[in-house]
């Protein structure tokens, strides 16, 4: 199972955001405390639209609380990493999870310093420090789905009748 874990997000436009690429890509959402808002923040829910309702997450009061319920291979994404996030295997038989540091300061050095081997970054320009971290998570997250096939994504327009879009497809079809 692919989960995404933001460490002590700030901004709830970007969670909102990776709450729905959450919910596109059936992942599971970890949420450290301290949260930067409410959960029930209105810029979330704006953010997620109409899809926060399906995503599945957790919040932990802690890193340590984080770490004693969840087991797996963890990833870390942060400015320090000297791999790109494209050099893991995220083919693994066991739970993986990639964590995402906090808008301002990312992961604190305490928890990243014992997990150098599975710390990434992103390859950018030398004109950027980092991405926003609703963008970060939905690239790493389609590289891992990439190299697991996407799983049981869809590749097509859901099967609507009534919806408007799917007629629209039809028609350029030739249906």
């Amino acid at each position: 199972m692919l989960n995404i874990v933001l460490y002590e997000p700030e901004i709830p436009q970007n969670t909102g955001n990776i709450m729905r690429t959450c919910v596109a890509t059936h992942t599971k959402l970890h949420l450290i405390e301290p949260l930067g808002f409410k959960i029930d923040d209105k810029n979330i829910k704006r953010s997620g639209v109409n899809y926060i309702k399906d995503c599945e997450y957790q919040i932990y009061a802690n890193w340590d609380e984080f770490i004693k319920k969840n087991h797996g291979k963890m990833y870390f994404f942060t400015r320090y990493g000297h791999k790109p996030h494209s050099a893991f295997n995220y083919r693994l038989q066991e739970d993986i999870y990639l964590v995402f540091g906090k808008e301002s300061t990312g992961i604190p050095l305490s928890i990243l310093k014992p997990n150098l081997e599975n710390c990434a970054r992103i390859p950018m320009t030398d004109k950027v420090r980092a991405l926003n971290v609703s963008n970060a998570v939905a690239i790493v997250i389609y590289e891992a789905l990439r190299q697991l096939d996407y799983l049981d994504l869809l590749f097509d327009e859901p099967s609507d009748k009534n919806h408007k879009t799917n007629k629209y497809i039809e028609e350029y079809r030739g249906n």
